[in-house]
């Protein structure tokens, strides 16, 4: 009987924490959704803007990157808004302010007016984005953070793999006011599912409440994590790369069914690897999940520059996909980690505001070398590049990190070795 009890008891002990709560289940079906609203409407809004409204191509381009801009506007306020005026107060109103601004999307009848709508469309989406970020990040238990992050960032990389491809299915079959109002019916149905979802909030202090509430750029921008974000930036620039031009690329080289095919692998990829990845960052750290990332996207990117048959394109994106989008959930994991809860918030939104101003700015700092480069020169220097994000990362974060915890751990032996003197003396 003891045996059995002592047994009981260590395995009590030993057991993990349960990551597949209601909530994270229902947190990461909203923020699936978001995403495939906002991937399904960005690759069809350019050429509805052209059919419907007459719109030049770079009127089009225009109406489809404006949307980025609402997203960062929005990002900067809700970190610290999340905290301070309560997670799930500001999911629903990020959720509430995205479905109204879709239901805007019935009323265009010009370019000027279709701008400020994605402009709005924009800060709904990154309000309530921001906000499943966050509370996500506090659903999961610590030693599984690496684990459900990449789990939770799964509904993003599916997200971006079925949302075009729906979107443009949809449009060859309905006219745009039936997409739109599709879009609306996944909305509502983020709404249910925020009503129902239990969120625990942050017991601010008097003293927290006061430090959130005054303006400065740490209330904004989080500092403990502008090494991690200044890569990320980085990774999202070379990242674009592929998203901007693949398709074209595809076309240059008579390969469209493989560029149709690649983000389909690239999902494929990160469904498998993100799972394994989060693991071996909670056992292992964060250095042996980074490193590979940024060698497995080099690699991608400089299998796309010598690209001259279908399978090595896929092959690209399978490299790319371990790349990037393992990038991506693990920076995130990295940044919970970096912060106290209350900061949490602030620092998600500092992290997704560099990722989306990489892949905002980067199409236009690459495409200025189209004509001397070409497609093949692009991806070759991104690729060199990627070896440079992990060159950086060493620089701005592991050696600064591994100095800090050696000085820490000199000092707990200082303080060890006083509080033994001042014991003999006593």
């Amino acid at each position: 009987m003891l045996f059995m009890a002592s047994t009981a008891s260590a395995t009590a002990k030993t057991a993990k924490p349960k990551l597949w709560t209601k909530g994270f289940i229902l947190d990461t079906l909203v923020n699936f959704l978001i995403y495939i609203i906002y991937y399904m409407l960005m690759v069809i809004i350019a050429s509805e803007a052209i059919h419907s409204l007459n719109a030049s191509m770079s009127e089009a381009g225009l109406a489809s990157g404006i949307f980025i801009l609402g997203t960062l506007l929005a990002r900067l306020f809700a970190g610290r808004s999340v905290e301070l005026y309560g997670r799930k107060k500001m999911l629903f109103a990020g959720i509430i302010f995205y479905l109204l601004t879709t239901f805007m999307y019935f009323g265009i009848h010009s370019m000027a007016m279709l701008f400020l709508v994605r402009c709005l469309n924009g800060i709904g989406y990154g309000i309530a984005s921001t906000a499943t970020s966050t509370i996500v990040s506090t659903m999961i238990p610590a030693e599984r953070r690496g684990e459900g992050i990449n789990y939770y960032a799964l509904s993003m990389s599916l997200a971006a793999a079925i949302g075009p491809f729906i979107g443009m299915l949809m449009q060859q079959m309905f006219p745009f006011n039936d997409i739109v109002y599709f879009c609306i019916g996944m909305i509502v149905i983020c709404l249910g599912a925020a009503a129902v979802m239990h969120v625990d909030e942050m017991e601010l202090t008097e003293e927290h409440r006061a430090a959130l509430k005054e303006i400065h750029i740490a209330n904004f921008l989080e500092p403990k994590v502008w090494a991690i974000s200044l890569v990320a930036f980085c990774v999202a620039v070379c990242y674009s790369s592929v998203l901007s031009f693949l398709a074209s690329y595809a076309a240059e080289l008579q390969l469209m069914t493989a560029g149709t095919l690649f983000f389909v692998v690239y999902a494929v990829a990160i469904t498998i690897a993100r799972p394994i990845a989060g693991v071996m960052f909670d056992r292992k750290g964060e250095d042996f999940v980074m490193y590979p990332t940024y060698a497995c996207l080099a690699i991608g990117l400089l299998l796309l520059s010598i690209t001259t048959q279908s399978w090595m394109m896929l092959a690209a994106g399978v490299f790319v996909g371990l790349g990037y989008g393992t990038f991506m959930s693990n920076g995130q994991a990295i940044c919970v980690k970096l912060v106290k809860e209350v900061r949490i918030g602030v620092a998600v939104s500092t992290y997704f505001i560099a990722l989306d101003l990489g892949l905002g700015v980067g199409p236009y700092m690459l495409g200025a070398f189209k004509e001397s480069l070409g497609f093949q020169g692009i991806y070759f220097a991104v690729g060199v590049a990627a070896v440079g994000c992990a060159a950086l990362y060493y620089i701005l974060y592991a050696r600064r990190r591994k100095t800090q915890a050696e000085a820490e751990a000199e000092l707990e032996k200082e303080m060890e070795k006083e509080l033994e003197n001042s014991e003999e003396f006593a």
